[in-house]
């Protein structure tokens, strides 16, 4: 039997009356949903409403992202031949500040934070919650910050290992990469501490904040483009950076306080949480290690073909990760609550329900956006970085990689929910092993395809599709096996359906869009590039939604269902988050 949201709710709501009242802000779904029928009210379509109000939220991040690479692409800054040189410089800036982020923090809050944090919340032990809190904080902080003095002092060899193409002819630019990364560097201190913050506000089911605070981030970066740029050229995208860190970490503050958190300095490393998260941690930093390190020789490749095939590959993944991140990434961070609850219950049955659907729902949105990305790939990149001093062989080679992205991003979207399954269950080992296994797969494909078969730099894109989908193969294979077996047609018949669509409406897209190009529109304009996109991009759609409703794909009424009924949305959404008055005063 399904347990309801209310129910699911109360669990960890019994720790006092005034305590009690903190947490309303967490039946922000109950809110969204009250006038919706039973079934949205079940713990699955819990995380679909959280997952909705987070993809709303990352819906606009993306396009002030795609705002952000846009304006980027037409960057105004040195010698107009080699402009797009200086951006892919300040593109691979963020390797190394990237990877030792996602090595210190990211690691904890995806694999242990969230779930040690919800499971002593569980156990009405707020006082404990807090305290390991502020431990791993200031533990993170400070690892964080002694490894960043080290980088900044070695900033310049650390820079020829991550862009090798800086070496010889290029190797002038070598002192701007070094700044560079210093400054991004400065950045990422402000996100160790608002990362924790997304953790604990996740942890109490608050998806709108977080959220929101991405949000922030790109307007930093837009903002240091717009108007830093003509004084500090290149460094101005790279303050942009700082200023938007800032950002994310002062609008989750005052959240975090209302809901109970006061900072405390202390480095109790005997604290039970932080042991549970250092045990399980190792596994998934190694793990993290080999990813980011693959995301490095992918960059590292990218760069001996040419800096500006940096811009070219980053933009392309850029936008690819947009319906990543709208849907794959939002319902596996909306899930990941409700799967360590279910996981530290002993509630199995419960567990692969969840999993299933959530797995499901991420399929059916993603398969058509690959189709549309495939398919309108050339038009998708004149229309978003189409500027002035972006030329047509910049826009092939960006769409083709795009392309070549895209033919793996169901695996890659379906991942993250795969993987927080495993750290649910307390298990890093296993994700450990099978990324392992698939970065070997990426790094020895794009090192066949671009060093042995000299292949153009799109290849790359098909050795990270490949390697996702092995990656995501073994991720539920072994899951069937941990779980002792899911329902077999449950899991591929629906897939089968939502696959089997996306293709034929692919191919649909893309002869609609030769047509529609040579016959109809003159898109040598950009209004008429727009219709062009817009008007096969939405046929694509009703014909996708029709066929997956004709073969009766549950999700198409789930969806249908849950945006039909949802009334009083504003108060909904003003609610979802309760933020004291005056709130920006509490810093």
């Amino acid at each position: 039997m399904q347990e309801s949201f209310p129910q699911a709710h109360n669990r960890r709501g019994k720790l006092s009356e005034s305590t009690a009242s903190k947490f309303s802000s967490a039946k922000t779904v109950q809110t969204l949903l009250k006038n919706g029928a039973s079934f949205l009210f079940t713990r699955q379509t819990n995380i679909l409403s959280a997952a909705i109000v987070i993809m709303i939220m990352v819906a606009i991040s993306r396009v002030l992202g795609l705002i952000r690479d846009r304006l980027l692409a037409g960057l105004s800054v040195g010698d107009p031949n080699i402009h797009l040189d200086l951006v892919g410089i300040y593109l691979a800036s963020f390797r190394i500040p990237d990877l030792l982020f996602q090595l210190l923090v990211f690691g904890s809050l995806s694999v242990a934070f969230i779930p040690v944090f919800t499971e002593l919340l569980e156990q009405h032990k707020e006082k404990e919650a807090w305290h390991f809190a502020s431990s791993l904080v200031n533990l993170s902080f400070v690892l964080f910050l002694g490894i960043s003095v080290v980088i900044i002092i070695f900033a310049e060899p650390v820079s020829l290992l991550v862009v090798p193409g800086l070496r010889n002819e290029n190797i002038e630019h070598l002192p701007l990469m070094a700044n560079l990364t210093r400054i991004i560097l400065f950045a990422q201190i402000f996100f160790v501490i608002s990362s924790f913050f997304t953790g604990i506000l996740q942890s109490f089911q608050h998806f709108f904040v977080p959220a929101l605070a991405g949000i922030f981030y790109n307007i930093g970066i837009i903002t240091g483009i717009l108007f830093l740029t003509p004084v500090f050229g290149i460094y101005g995208p790279a303050l942009g950076a700082v200023f938007g860190a800032f950002l994310h970490f002062l609008i989750q503050l005052p959240s975090v306080r209302y809901l109970g958190f006061r900072y405390c300095f202390h480095f109790d490393r005997k604290d039970r949480g932080v042991r549970d998260v250092i045990r399980l941690v190792v596994p998934r930093t190694i793990a993290l290690a080999a990813t980011q390190i693959s995301f490095t020789i992918n960059t590292s490749f990218a760069s001996l073909v040419s800096l500006s095939s940096i811009s070219f590959f980053t933009f392309a993944q850029h936008l690819q990760l947009v319906p990543y991140g709208l849907f794959g990434a939002s319902i596996a961070q909306a899930a990941l609550p409700s799967l360590s609850s279910d996981g530290a219950k002993g509630k199995f049955d419960q567990f692969k329900v969840t999993l299933l659907t959530s797995f499901h729902q991420i399929l059916f949105l993603v398969f058509p956006a690959s189709a549309i990305l495939i398919a309108l790939r050339i038009p998708m990149v004149r229309l978003v970085f189409g500027a002035a001093g972006f030329p047509w062989e910049a826009t092939v080679t960006t769409a083709k990689t795009l392309a070549y992205l895209s033919f793996g991003l169901f695996a890659e979207a379906t991942t993250p929910l795969l993987v927080r399954a495993f750290y649910a269950l307390k298990d890093t080992r296993t994700p450990l092993k099978i990324a392992l296994i698939s970065i070997t797969v990426n790094i020895f494909l794009s090192i066949l395809f671009l060093v042995f078969f000299k292949l153009p730099l799109w290849w790359i894109g098909l050795a990270i599709s490949l390697a996702n989908v092995v990656e995501a193969g073994l991720l539920l294979f072994v899951l069937d096996k941990r779980l002792g077996g899911f329902h077999k047609p449950s899991v591929i018949f629906p897939a089968i359906k939502i696959g089997g669509s996306a293709v034929f409406t692919a191919v649909v897209l893309w002869g609609l869009m030769k047509y529609f190009d040579q016959l109809v529109f003159d898109t040598t304009r950009t209004i008429n590039l727009l219709l062009l996109t817009g008007t096969v991009g939405f046929i694509g759609m009703s014909l996708y939604i029709f066929l997956t409703w004709a073969l009766r794909v549950k999700e198409v009424t789930l969806f249908w269902a849950f945006f039909m009924r949802i009334k009083n949305w504003r108060t909904a959404i003003r609610k979802s988050e309760e933020v004291i008055d005056g709130a920006t005063t509490n810093s």
